[in-house]
């Protein structure tokens, strides 16, 4: 699967473990890792629905956004790269139609205030 980053800085960060390490911690940093080998040799998001880390799709003010879960609470959060992103008649995402992802952040959405 291709994945992309919302911006620069988060990709910078990503890659580099030094960086990575230094910003999230190595447990979280091993979980980033894990997390986005598994997109990577994904062919769609179908394929990682039931691997470890809860993949996951958003609802809400959150509703078209993924997340799959990091160390508890933090979740790598990201969208399709497909636009408009397939849906079936009942207006279900199709998982297995999704090709990219683009990582949006990595953060504890449940600790967000309205």
């Amino acid at each position: 699967m291709n994945i992309t980053f919302k911006d620069k800085r988060l990709e910078e960060v990503v890659n580099d473990d030094r960086k990575l390490v230094k910003k999230f911690g190595k447990l979280r940093a091993n979980k980033i890792r894990q997390r986005l080998s598994s997109l990577r040799f994904a062919d769609t998001l179908e394929d990682v629905k039931m691997l470890p880390g809860k993949f996951h799709e958003l609802t809400g003010d959150r509703k078209g956004q993924w997340a799959c879960d990091l160390d508890q609470p933090c979740r790598l959060v990201f969208v399709p790269q497909e636009y408009p992103v397939p849906v079936n008649r009942e207006g279900q995402y199709i998982w297995k139609e999704i090709r990219g992802v683009e990582i949006v952040e990595i953060t504890n959405y449940h600790s967000e205030k309205n």
